[in-house]
């Protein structure tokens, strides 16, 4: 008796409350609960109603209130409004939680923390809106599928992600590439954004559309104007729009393509782009947006932090390698 020390549930709030109204005492109750007679006479004490008297759904709420009123964004406004305004600029909460550790603020909070607080608004305040505090916006946590059609037989040279080297695999060198278009509600609008694995740091530029050769042509004068030791190999969907994705071979760049029906296995570019539509949801016109706009979402993306880096952001880790060479012919990792 009394070696629970978690919170009482639901299911044993009914049966308090089934035992409470037979008329059995405190200790009775415990006994068929195991737990300690203090935390039934202080469950019965505190969660219950002054005319409905201890009823289990009520407790449920009263308890559940009560832990919120406990978290430390609501006690603490101050650090409240620093993570609030760091969701805005769409960090994630892990990212928060761990920037705070690595920069050894005062007030520190995990990331589990933040999540509660922005679900238990949602629940709370019936408001849905705070869900887009959050990255991706989502009323619960979780994955969301998604499927897509593969042209890859009608890509000529196409080479399977498995003949990638296990290096490239592992991240442990700079060089190496992703990329893919984000699709928009309306057809023909598209923005190419590629991103390199090891530094996460992205590039992107508008596209008039899917036409294979205009697509290879951006890469191409993206990676001409950067060493080659920074421009080894990417990775693709099964696209149409990369087909002409041979033409690099002269920049020396190795190309590899995902599995049919697998674009997950480009798992860099994939979270990049999710990340992404928080800023640019596919219902976004992109003829409203100008260049400049554009430059600031990826100047974002860039300087945000990441727990995959030590906490570091896409920009301090490739910026340095884009250093050592000649800064009017390189391209900024905020835009294309």
């Amino acid at each position: 008796m009394g070696k629970h020390y978690d919170q009482i549930n639901l299911d044993e709030r009914y049966k308090i409350a089934e035992l409470h109204q037979a008329g059995q005492s405190i200790r009775k109750i415990a006994a068929a609960l195991d737990r300690s007679p203090s935390s039934v006479s202080r469950e019965l004490e505190r969660n219950r109603g002054v005319q409905v008297g201890y009823k289990p759904g009520y407790a449920q709420e009263q308890a559940a209130a009560r832990r919120w009123k406990g978290s430390r964004l609501e006690r603490n406004a101050e650090l409240r409004d620093l993570v609030l305004d760091r969701l805005e600029r769409g960090w994630s909460p892990e990212q928060i939680a761990g920037w705070l550790t690595r920069t050894k603020a005062t007030a520190r909070v995990s990331h589990e923390t933040i999540y509660r607080f922005i679900y238990d608004q949602i629940r709370r305040t019936n408001d849905g809106s705070w869900r887009h505090y959050l990255p991706k916006a989502k009323y619960k946590r979780g994955r969301r599928r998604r499927s897509m059609r593969s042209p890859a037989s009608f890509i000529k040279g196409r080479v399977s992600i498995a003949s990638r080297p296990a290096g490239v695999e592992r991240r442990r060198t700079f060089g190496h590439w992703e990329a893919d278009l984000m699709l928009f509600a309306t057809p023909g609008q598209a923005i190419l954004v590629s991103q390199e694995r090891k530094s996460r740091a992205l590039w992107s530029a508008k596209q008039s559309g899917k036409a294979a050769r205009p697509t290879v042509e951006r890469l191409s004068s993206w990676f001409t104007a950067i060493d080659p030791k920074l421009r080894k190999s990417i990775t693709f969907d099964n696209g149409t729009e990369f087909a002409e994705h041979l033409l690099l071979a002269d920049l020396g760049i190795k190309t590899f393509f995902c599995d049919p029906h697998s674009p997950w296995q480009k798992v860099s570019i994939e979270n990049a782009i999710g990340r992404l539509r928080r800023f640019l949801p596919r219902k976004t016109d992109i003829r409203t947006i100008d260049q400049d706009t554009l430059n600031a979402c990826i100047a974002a993306y860039n300087n945000t932090p990441r727990k995959c880096l030590g906490y570091k952001t896409p920009a301090e880790v490739l910026l340095p390698k884009l250093l050592h060479f000649k800064r009017e012919s390189t391209p900024s990792p905020r835009s294309g």
